[in-house]
């Protein structure tokens, strides 16, 4: 909803625009993050307008819509909110799960970007879109593995306490 009310044109509202438009905040987060990392290797690069990044003299990434990744933040912030937890576990999970998708996101990128300059085809000719899709919904496989046994552990912690408080004599 954000996105379109965010967009010019259709139900377009400059106050979400100005304030409310993360899909925006996003895309530079994922630009600079790019930037920096390539930067620590000596590959100067340049951003233009329109959310792209360029290495400079060569050739350059636009990050579209569908290059941020919002689905899949999307389907692990629903993992996190249907799930039984304290207000402050859901947090943290929802915050530590999303670092890490937008990683994954920054690390494609970056791979990209250099191997689009460098002529390297994409392993086993599949598109990067593709592999950001099987490199975080097997991130999220994982998340959600440990999300659960950490929630088994802790019943089971809460069990022995519990049993052992029943089983003590005065």
């Amino acid at each position: 909803m954000i996105i379109g009310l965010a967009a010019p044109g259709g139900y377009y509202i400059p106050f979400v625009h100005q304030y409310l438009d993360y899909v925006s905040w996003l895309k530079m987060s994922l630009i600079r993050a790019t930037g920096f990392i390539l930067s620590l290797y000596n590959i100067p690069t340049h951003l233009e307008p329109g959310f792209l990044i360029r290495i400079n003299g060569g050739r350059g990434v636009f990050i579209a819509m569908d290059c941020v990744g919002y689905g899949v933040y999307s389907f692990w912030i629903a993992f996190v909110v249907a799930n039984t937890g304290t207000l402050l576990r859901k947090i943290t999970w929802t915050l530590s799960g999303l670092l890490i998708l937008w990683l994954i996101n920054v690390i494609r990128i970056t791979l990209f970007l250099v191997a689009i300059n460098r002529g390297w085809p994409m392993p086993l000719g599949i598109g990067h879109h593709t592999w950001f899709t099987i490199a975080a919904y097997g991130m999220i496989f994982i998340l959600i593995w440990c999300y659960h046994k950490t929630s088994k552990n802790k019943i089971l912690n809460n069990a022995k306490k519990s049993s052992n408080l029943h089983n003590e004599s005065c």
